[in-house]
């Protein structure tokens, strides 16, 4: 008889446990329900992380395959691991950032874990990356340089404390169900405002919503601050005990007004925003800030707003919200941006540290720790490896990500058949939620288990066994030898991780299993951390310690300006596009289609569409359009949307064909690309068709 397995959802980073039911005849899934003893959810589960953990739609891989005379066709595991050992191993001889590695948010700590010791310290490749500076790096940035460490310092627990939920550039309504039920709950005693150009889901049930104009973010958090300063609601006293770099900041500011102009808001609105920092207020920002080339300066000048209004502490500060289940856990352990517990990168203590603990030599180890995934590509590497990801899809500029990957030997491993998997070379076909055993950290540094309640096909490898078996062909004795133990990789990072800013060298298998679920710092086997940089041990001071891992051990205000916008809407190109989740969507949408999809909906409001009619097919039937950017042209079929504001056109991140549109501008500070803001123009489809025919004329 099957068993019921407590698990940890991994369909966002939300972290709730599950509990699941193995199928007793066949593989796969019976059951899947919320595990009320898990202290993250209490038994709580939203419906679509239930469905797509019991029964995902997409295309599953059961074989591994490798490409013959232009086709994919099945192989044995031996043969395949043997050619993309073989590529890399070659690739490696050359120079070893001729290999490119692409990890993933949705991989276990151990994966990301053995992954980035792979590339790093087999390979010795910069160009390595774990899912991050495609979300979440602007945020992982900005925390670093006003704390010297990264993660958001409050956790859930502060969300029943805080009086305001300001909601900035982020959807938790349809992106993180859950914990959205707990921010509605709190707001029921408070306020819930949301800041973002679209009416969303998350808009739609709060107290008031203010529509800026897309990309004016840094502008508006910076009339904010500028408008806190003029009527006086600055905590001086935090200020000045616990920060530096305030004065800088205020000298730099634009007027108020100036600043409320450029981000399309009205001085009301940015006194009502600057009033709801009175209260206790928690400020969360998603990828509406971070996919920018303003994110990191945004990011921070959102935490200039908490620290400058005395909004840190228990029930109150900066919230980043993060996106695939294990991004948290990637930013700890897969040495991408740092080393394992975020030990910095260039600096020679840690360096040796690691190489000691990996018996590599530390020359082995790259200087730096990458472009990130557009400057990779730019790069032209000779192989790609990619780990649960779909860069054709998931990349800014896809075309040109196409051409790349054309190019290159690519080795995709994955659970489903995606557009990346249809180029390669050698597909790798790996066990999912449900099938794998290792541990993830959410959003707010919890960490729990995951564990399978069924077994997998046979030819279906767990993540875990194919990284070691791909080292033993690269980097023999790097890696244990398959099967291996994920327990065994678990302890030799926490080790990794003692004494550092992201200690979980208290965490075990076993305090895992005993208490489902804890939250690092956690430094020895009874400790977890709460509420970061800060101690009130009996809750009761008026002046509790905060202490910064920094320099001067205070919070540093950001004066970062940002960068122009790369794409301005102008004559040539006169909208705006942006992006954006939908309920039922996964990511580029791998796990919940099961075949390519009908070309995308885009969303505009009425009087653009009207405005736009001779570019559209029957505009008041079917409205099928082209939209096109100066990357590339895709169809689509107009649905009118009055939440959508004049201007902007929205598509869904979910659609394979929406990226071939976006800009690879990225962020200065933090290699984020500007996926949410390019200029486009919609097209009629048979003018497309004539300039595209025009276009294979003059090729030929």
């Amino acid at each position: 008889m099957a068993k019921q397995v407590p698990t940890t959802c991994m369909r966002c980073a939300v972290g709730c446990g599950h509990v699941h039911l193995g199928s007793d005849t066949a593989y796969g899934l019976d059951a899947v329900r919320g595990d009320p003893s898990h202290p993250v959810n209490n038994g709580l589960a939203c419906g679509r992380g239930i469905r797509e953990s019991a029964d995902p739609d997409g295309s599953w891989l059961t074989r591994p395959l490798v490409r013959e005379n232009g086709e994919l066709r099945q192989t044995s595991w031996s043969d395949a691991l043997s050619r993309a050992g073989d590529a890399i191993s070659d690739a490696m001889a050359d120079d070893p950032d001729e290999v490119a590695v692409l990890g993933s948010g949705q991989q276990t700590n151990e994966a990301a874990y053995a992954l980035g010791k792979l590339a790093r310290g087999g390979i010795g490749t910069r160009h390595y990356d774990a899912n991050t500076t495609l979300c979440m790096a602007s945020a992982v940035t900005a925390y670093y340089r006003a704390f010297g460490s990264d993660a958001p310092p409050p956790t859930y627990d502060d969300i029943p404390e805080a009086e305001t939920h300001l909601v900035w550039g982020a959807n938790p309504a349809v992106a993180h169900p859950v914990m959205f039920r707990w921010i509605r709950q709190s707001a029921d005693d408070g306020d819930l405002v949301v800041v973002d150009p679209v009416e969303t889901k998350t808009a739609g049930v709060a107290d008031d919503q203010v529509a800026i104009d897309p990309g004016g973010d840094l502008a508006l958090a910076q009339a904010i601050l500028g408008h806190l300063v003029e009527t006086d609601r600055v905590d001086e006293a935090f200020v000045e005990e616990h920060t530096e770099g305030f004065d800088r900041v205020i000298d730099e500011l634009p007027p108020v007004e100036e600043a409320a102009s450029e981000a399309g808001v009205t001085l009301d609105e940015v006194e009502k925003l600057a009033s709801l920092l009175d209260a206790p207020t928690l400020v969360y920002w998603g990828m509406g800030v971070n996919q920018s080339v303003r994110g990191t300066a945004t990011a921070g000048a959102l935490v200039n707003l908490c620290l400058a209004s005395g909004n840190f502490g228990p029930g109150s500060g900066p919230f980043s919200l993060t996106g695939q289940a294990n991004s948290m856990g990637t930013r700890v352990v897969s040495s991408k941006g740092t080393w394992p517990g975020h030990r910095p990168f260039e600096h020679p203590d840690h360096r040796r540290t690691v190489a000691e603990a990996w018996d590599v030599p530390v020359s082995r180890l790259p200087d730096d720790n990458g472009p990130g995934p557009v400057g990779m590509f730019e790069s032209s590497p000779s192989v790609v490896w990619t780990v649960a990801t779909n860069p054709l899809a998931g990349f800014p500029d896809a075309t040109a990500a196409r051409e790349v990957l054309d190019d290159s030997f690519l080795v995709v491993q994955d659970a489903f058949r995606s557009e990346t998997v249809e180029l390669a070379d050698v597909v790798l076909p790996a066990a999912t939620w449900g099938e794998s055993e290792g541990t993830t950290m959410n959003m707010e540094r919890t960490v729990s288990r995951v564990r399978p309640a069924t077994e997998t096909p046979p030819g279906v490898r767990q993540d875990l066994d194919i990284i070691a078996d791909v080292a033993a062909r690269v980097a023999p004795g790097l890696l244990p030898r398959p099967s291996v133990s994920p327990s065994e990789l678990f302890d030799e990072f926490a080790a990794l991780t003692e004494g550092t800013d992201a200690d979980c060298s208290g965490l075990s298998y076993t305090r895992l299993d005993g208490e489902r679920a804890v939250r690092w710092p956690a430094p020895d086997p009874t400790s977890e951390g709460g509420y970061r940089y800060y101690d009130d041990a009996d809750g009761e001071s008026d002046d509790p310690t905060w202490s910064f891992p920094t320099a001067s051990g205070k919070a540093q205000f950001s004066a970062l300006s940002g960068s122009s916008l790369p794409e301005p809407a102008d004559e040539s190109y006169p909208l705006t596009l942006t992006t954006g989740r939908e309920a039922d969507g996964y990511n580029t949408g791998v796990r919940t289609r099961s075949d390519t999809p009908d070309q995308p909906v885009a969303r505009a409001h009425p009087d653009t569409i009207d405005a736009h009619r001779d570019a559209v097919v029957d505009p008041e039937g079917d409205r099928r359009t082209t939209v096109v950017s100066r990357r590339a042209s895709v169809p689509a079929t107009l649905d009118p949307d009055d939440a959508v504001p004049p201007g902007l056109v929205w598509l869904s991140i979910h659609h394979p064909m929406t990226n071939r549109l976006t800009s690879p501008a990225v962020d200065p500070q933090s290699n984020e690309p500007n996926f949410k803001q390019c200029a486009v123009r919609l097209e009629h489809p048979e003018t497309t068709a004539a300039s595209d025919r025009l276009a294979a004329e003059v090729s030929d």
